[in-house]
């Protein structure tokens, strides 16, 4: 098992900026990406950013540029700085891991945080 912890989210005027923090724990030596979804109200969870163990990244459109997803594999922490927030951006973030383990990928999610941006 995985689990995620982060912090980080709040309430930001449009065009400020937050730093979002996730921490793993447990069987963490398998996680071969980590990353951050989110989910407005009403609307179905998104990939924001991944990042993968042999380096590759990939953002949503919506974010490229904006949003810089980074990675301390000593501490076993994934960050998401997010600059030049869009009221649009405001929903609920959640921290993602996945594991390969016998051939099968699993998906693990931390609790999820807020971050709302107001106009």
């Amino acid at each position: 098992q995985v689990q995620l912890v982060e912090s980080g989210g709040g309430l930001v005027q449009a065009g400020g900026s937050l730093r979002l923090s996730c921490a793993a724990s447990g069987s963490i030596s398998s996680i071969n990406a980590m990353g951050w979804y989110r989910q407005a109200p009403g609307k179905q969870r998104e990939l924001v950013a991944v990042i993968f163990s042999g380096g590759p990244i990939n953002y949503a459109d919506s974010v490229q540029g904006r949003f810089t997803i980074s990675r301390d594999n000593a501490k076993n922490w994934v960050y998401l700085q997010m600059s030049s927030l869009k009221p649009e951006d405001t929903a609920v973030y959640y921290c993602n891991a996945r594991r390969v383990l016998s051939g099968s990928l699993y998906f693990y999610w931390g609790q999820g945080t807020q971050v709302t941006v107001s106009s």
